[in-house]
């Protein structure tokens, strides 16, 4: 492993670990009743509202149309993850100690492995909410009608229109995962020349 590729592994540790403190992901909803917008942001261990009652008003509304309330401490995902993400630096921290092309090349897959599967699991998480509704005691009824919010864009739902993206928190990751990756082709590539 190069020196260089070293560097890079730490500075995505040092990515990685923003995701304690900055927001993975954000969900926002525009209305004409709400032209101000309503929001989310998820966390590694929460989902809060972009603002103060946005996530009350959320819940809400959601309620009309019979979805689940959005209540954090009921996802479990949000319990784990910071353990996840925990081991993640620690083993980003581990291939940078021992500074070998194997250790480098498993951490690569296995963020990349980790990253897919916490932007599954949001979809799965999505499709539920949007999918499992309760129709006995929805106001609002609408034949056919799903409310899954997109993984990644702008989707309408009813009068609503919904987009998802990366916060700064899941930028930080998706640019630790890059930085992982280039020093893992740049490592192999000088390996191939060597």
């Amino acid at each position: 492993m190069t020196s260089r590729s070293r560097w890079f592994v730490l500075a995505a540790v040092a990515l990685l670990a923003t995701g304690y403190v900055l927001p993975l992901w954000r969900v926002d909803l525009v209305a004409p009743q709400y032209p101000e917008g309503l929001g989310m942001l998820i966390r590694i261990d929460g989902v809060d509202g972009l603002k103060e009652n946005d996530l009350n008003s959320i819940n809400g509304l959601n309620h009309y149309i019979g979805m689940k309330t959005i209540e954090p401490d009921a996802i479990p995902e949000l319990r784990y993850m910071p353990w996840i993400l925990g081991g993640l630096i620690v083993a980003g921290l581990a291939v940078a100690a021992l500074r070998r092309r194997v250790p480098l090349y498993a951490f690569a897959a296995l963020l990349v492995a980790v990253l897919g599967i916490g932007l599954l699991d949001y979809a799965r998480w999505g499709y539920d909410y949007g999918h499992d509704l309760d129709y006995e005691h929805a106001i609002i009824k609408v034949p056919g009608m799903t409310y899954s919010p997109p993984i990644l864009g702008r989707k309408k739902l009813l009068n609503f229109t919904a987009t998802s993206w990366p916060s700064s928190g899941g930028i930080a990751l998706a640019l630790a995962s890059g930085l992982v990756l280039f020093a893992s082709w740049s490592t192999a590539r000088r390996k191939a020349v060597a």
